[in-house]
């Protein structure tokens, strides 16, 4: 064999071997493309997995905050409510306890037309009025009685007076005056009733 046809044989040797050699080289290349590609698509399923995850986590968590300002929204509103209702019995029991002085104040000052007295009697009325404009803002109204209808929920009826000059069941005195506080009966008026007269 000659140099020529070993420099030949040597070139198309080394020739086959990079024929060879080339595809293992890219062949490599092909499947790891492959392999990111994948890797890139799982990462970015899972990506939307967690996003979705964490958008159901935080839906979850507003669900639940809006729950409880709801809840103490209405936990607020009922512990106002019974504050208001405790101001209100503690209120309708000191007015309770000082109508007996209300009733002092107006047997007083019905029982003497003494000239000397009127002086004491300008004086009660005037402290009568205060005591009573005081209770009037809390909310103590009075029952009115006498011409009105007999209403067994406003008027305690002691006595029944037979006559002519006021229909039945028509109220025509007032022993004790009625009060009522807030809308609730606080004591009924106690009260005589007119009935009819038998012939």
């Amino acid at each position: 064999m000659s140099h020529k046809d070993k420099d030949k044989s040597s070139s198309g040797a080394a020739t086959g071997a990079e024929k060879l050699r080339a595809p293992l080289e890219f062949a490599p290349r092909k499947d790891a493309e492959t392999v990111a590609s994948a890797a890139d698509s799982a990462s970015d399923a899972a990506s939307g997995d967690a996003l979705q995850k964490l958008e159901a986590e935080k839906q979850e968590l507003m669900n639940t905050l809006v729950r409880r300002q709801a809840d103490f929204e209405n936990y607020r509103k009922r512990v106002e409510k019974e504050r208001q209702q405790d101001r209100h019995r503690g209120v309708e029991s000191l007015i309770e306890s000082i109508l007996p002085v209300l009733d002092a104040f107006d047997r007083a000052l019905a029982t003497s037309d003494e000239p000397g007295y009127a002086e004491y009697q300008k004086g009660f009325e005037l402290i009568r009025r205060q005591l009573s404009d005081l209770l009037a803002k809390q909310g103590l109204e009075r029952i009115e009685a006498v011409g009105k209808e007999f209403n067994p929920h406003l008027h305690h009826a002691i006595e029944r007076v037979e006559t002519t000059e006021h229909p039945e069941g028509v109220v025509v005195g007032e022993l004790q005056p009625g009060y009522v506080f807030h809308g609730r009966v606080l004591r009924p008026a106690m009260v005589r009733v007119a009935g009819s007269r038998e012939s």
